[in-house]
């Protein structure tokens, strides 16, 4: 019997934590997603992940945010982590092993669409323009790698009188820890820097 030649190297999976404990980041040896995708609901994972539907099919499945090389599931709260690493790690990295499908043609473009229509009231002009700008700078450079390196995710939202509106995705999203450091490492840093901001509020992705 003629043995079966394996071209492609094996996929490598660890586990991280997270500030979440409801949290885990499963982070894999292949690139599964240029972006971040956040699916908070199994209608939403339908619509655009194969791999999002069938994690969401395990009762125990409440989030799925994919970014890059990682994975962060939600877990539903009345269940541990030890009961049900395992299964979850076994299912993605056999799910990657395979070469099947992450996300659906067209997702990036869909959400884009979204968030240009929940943006379309807030149009910035001069000085304001100047002030969003450098938010979103800050916010890209200094905040976004470390809420990634968490498996989680923040997207600026909107600039009105003062107030920075954010929106955090992945293990951000109900994380008990994560208003803390919204409140005095965020915030902090954008008043600083930018002394038109007088406080940052967040909405869950």
């Amino acid at each position: 019997m003629e043995e079966k030649v394996i071209t492609t190297s094996p996929v490598i999976i660890y586990t991280e934590q997270t500030p979440n404990p409801e949290s885990l980041k499963f982070v894999t040896s292949r690139m599964l997603y240029h972006g971040t995708a956040d699916f908070r609901t199994e209608d939403l994972a339908k619509e655009w992940s194969p791999i999002g539907t069938e994690l969401f099919e395990m009762p125990f499945v409440k989030g799925v945010y994919i970014s890059n090389n990682f994975v962060t599931i939600t877990k539903e709260f009345n269940y541990s982590w030890e009961d049900i690493m395992l299964k979850i790690k076994d299912f993605i990295k056999a799910y990657v092993q395979d070469g099947k499908e992450i996300l659906k043609d067209g997702f990036a473009e869909a959400m884009e669409k979204i968030e240009a229509e929940k943006g379309a009231s807030y149009q910035y002009t001069g000085d304001q323009l100047e002030i969003v700008k450098k938010i979103k700078e800050l916010i890209e450079t200094y905040v976004k790698p470390a809420v990634e390196m968490d498996g989680g995710n923040i997207e600026f939202k909107s600039f009105n009188e003062g107030v920075v509106t954010v929106v955090l995705q992945g293990s951000c999203s109900g994380c008990p820890s994560s208003s803390v450091t919204l409140k005095s490492g965020i915030e902090g840093m954008l008043k600083r820097m930018v002394p038109e901001v007088t406080e940052v509020v967040a909405e869950m992705g």
